[in-house]
């Protein structure tokens, strides 16, 4: 039989043990540890995240319960009390550098996205993660709330959060949208929440596509009809002025054929066709699934330590795993969701199988021999 190293193990040589090494030399406070390192608490973190685990003692009785296969993944001995100081104190800007390593590596084996556009595209929006503000006394949002915000830029391909931030509750999505350092020849979907219009003039100067919903007020002047037939469920087609914005924008009347519905989208680009800029703001739903995905299937909605490090820490742990199911699924071009890839690790992440035949689906024609089935063959 072929020895295989544990699930856990084949899943974080993804990402070499020496690399995070070096940035964790680079993100460290206080003195050197003596019995335990930063590596011990990623895998600890990963494997609260992967298995659902609730506390900081379901970690730790869970990390005791495997015994010597610890030894194996390079671990220290975890405590509680170690893993709740550590995650208080050390600098979560190690797992924001490890995000952002990965993230590199993932998007050189992300699939393309499928529109006739040939720059990048990335969708744009934020979400709050609420939090008890006795509890959060530093993520001030409203008088008796408290909440972080996690703003998200989502490359197309492959739907991947390249651009990511966190902030506190009551920080404004355009804010964080102005500062982002958008590649030229790109194209940013975003909904009517990101509307400024001086934004809109800087990012077509920078030669940046960008596709939105116009608001219900906004005042256009001097609308003129573009020529050419309009293509199915377009009804309308026109060039348009904005006060603060001087180069002439577009708006794209769509008639949804399923609800009967109108949208009007605004954008730059004169040579979309009217049903790409349609389907490039249909394609915003991907965020939005994006941040519901994380939400019910990683844990960021509950946290293991009150300290903004503790809960930057988890979350971009977090995000982490989120890029190791990803590379999964791209490097082995697995044809199921990431949903069900990490289901399957939740259920074998100590069993010593091969990660590859792990997602296999079960051979058809393979011969079932059990003793216990030729009992049948006697009655």
């Amino acid at each position: 039989m072929a020895h295989y190293n544990t699930i856990l193990q084949q899943l974080t040589s993804i990402f070499p043990r020496h690399d995070f090494d070096q940035l964790a030399n680079v993100h460290h406070t206080g003195q050197k540890f003596r019995s335990f390192n930063r590596w011990s608490q990623f895998l600890a973190m990963m494997i609260a995240q992967v298995s659902g685990l609730k506390s900081l003692r379901d970690i730790t009785d869970n990390i005791k319960s495997q015994g010597n296969l610890i030894y194996h993944l390079g671990m220290r001995k975890t405590s509680r009390a170690t893993l709740a100081r550590v995650n208080e104190k050390q600098p979560h800007e190690l797992y924001k550098a490890m995000f952002y390593k990965m993230l590199a590596k993932c998007s050189k084996v992300a699939p393309k996205h499928r529109f006739k556009f040939k720059g990048k595209i990335y969708l744009l929006d934020a979400t709050t993660i609420d939090l008890c503000l006795s509890v959060f006394s530093w993520a001030k949002f409203r008088r008796a709330k408290g909440a972080i915000k996690l703003h998200t830029g989502l490359d197309v391909d492959g739907y991947l959060p390249t651009f990511i931030d966190m902030t506190n509750g009551k920080f404004h999505e355009v804010r964080w949208a102005r500062a982002l350092d958008l590649p030229p020849g790109s194209c940013v979907v975003f909904d009517r929440g990101f509307t400024d219009y001086n934004w809109y003039q800087f990012l077509t100067e920078k030669n940046v596509t960008f596709v939105t919903r116009l608001k219900s007020n906004a005042k256009s002047y001097f609308p003129r009809k573009r020529p050419g037939r309009k293509s199915p469920n377009v009804i309308g087609d026109k060039t348009v002025m904005f006060d603060k914005v001087k180069t002439p924008l577009r708006i794209v009347s769509y008639k949804d054929p399923e609800t009967g519905k109108v949208y009007d989208f605004l954008t730059n680009s004169m040579d979309l066709k009217a049903t790409t800029v349609a389907e490039l703001y249909k394609e915003r739903w991907q965020i939005e699934q994006f941040f519901r995905w994380i939400k019910q299937n990683l844990k960021i909605k509950t946290f293991l330590g009150t300290s903004a490090n503790a809960v930057l820490t988890q979350i971009w742990i977090a995000l982490c795993v989120y890029l190791l199911l990803s590379f999964m699924k791209f490097k082995a071009k697995l044809g199921i969701s990431i949903t069900k890839i990490l289901r399957l690790l939740h259920l074998n992440l100590f069993a010593r199988r091969s990660l590859e035949e792990l997602y296999k689906p079960p051979d058809k024609d393979a011969q079932i021999n059990s003793h216990q089935l030729s009992l049948w063959e006697k009655l």
